[in-house]
């Protein structure tokens, strides 16, 4: 299998690009067409040449991460027929130093809160077996070497 997406970037007219004063607003498109704003994080490159509203590849790494844990959690609890009817990640990443010495996510907190329906509810500890086994099968999650915390809000 095989993935892509379009990262787009254009120097302004008005921007001598050398002097290391230019926008790093750029675009994602995506192969179903979905064109997403993104942007250098101004927490690491300062505003007018950041724009908070684009996404920053952090975010998206974070979001990432939590993305397929949740669709591996959904496809696990439909085959144990747990029905699923909420499903909430407030998802957190620290940038930090790694064993190198650069600058890396070093850690991703998810934080899923689940809502069940029906009359076959799981116990806690079955939630979080589901997580467990999310995780495991997590193609994003696999890919790296950032510490992954998973904290299930009941």
């Amino acid at each position: 299998m095989s993935y892509t997406a379009e990262i787009i970037w254009k120097r302004g007219p008005d921007e001598t690009f050398v002097d290391n004063k230019y926008s790093r607003v750029h675009a994602w498109i995506f192969d179903g067409g979905v064109q997403v704003p993104a942007s250098a994080s101004p927490h690491v490159v300062p505003i007018p040449f950041s724009d908070p509203n684009g996404v920053d590849p952090e975010e998206a790494f974070i979001a990432a991460l939590s993305s397929c844990h949740m669709l591996w959690f959904l496809s696990i609890a439909a085959e144990k027929n747990y029905r699923v009817d909420f499903y909430d990640d407030q998802a957190s990443g620290v940038l930090g130093k790694n064993g190198e010495g650069k600058l890396a996510m070093s850690r991703v907190t998810l934080n899923p809160r689940v809502v069940f329906g029906g009359e076959n509810i799981p116990c806690n500890e079955e939630i979080i077996n589901l997580h467990h086994l999310a995780h495991e099968a997590c193609f994003i999650a696999n890919s790296v070497k950032t510490e992954l915390i998973l904290k299930p809000i009941f």
